[in-house]
């Protein structure tokens, strides 16, 4: 039975680390998408642009923001459960 147990035990922190590896990831990847936005956004502003920026890039910038607030919010608890020695 403590084998079952070591096993499962062993299984449990491999699934975590590969969660902790997704949800740094996703942050990564969304801060990539927030960047690539940004920059867009900023080419419209003088003295590259008009001033005006497109409604097309505005959104996509609020959109990439939106999704680098929630791969935060999903890392804030992935990293909470490690300080609270949850995993």
């Amino acid at each position: 039975m403590t084998g079952q147990n070591d096993q499962k035990d062993q299984q449990n922190d491999v699934n975590n680390r590969a969660e902790e590896a997704q949800a740094m990831e996703r942050v990564v990847n969304a801060t990539r998408q927030v960047q690539v936005a940004f920059t867009a956004l900023q080419g419209q502003f003088a003295p590259q642009g008009s001033g005006k920026p497109s409604k097309m890039a505005l959104q996509t910038f609020d959109a990439s923001l939106q999704a680098l607030e929630d791969a935060q919010a999903a890392f804030d608890d992935v990293l909470n459960d490690l300080l609270d020695g949850k995993r």
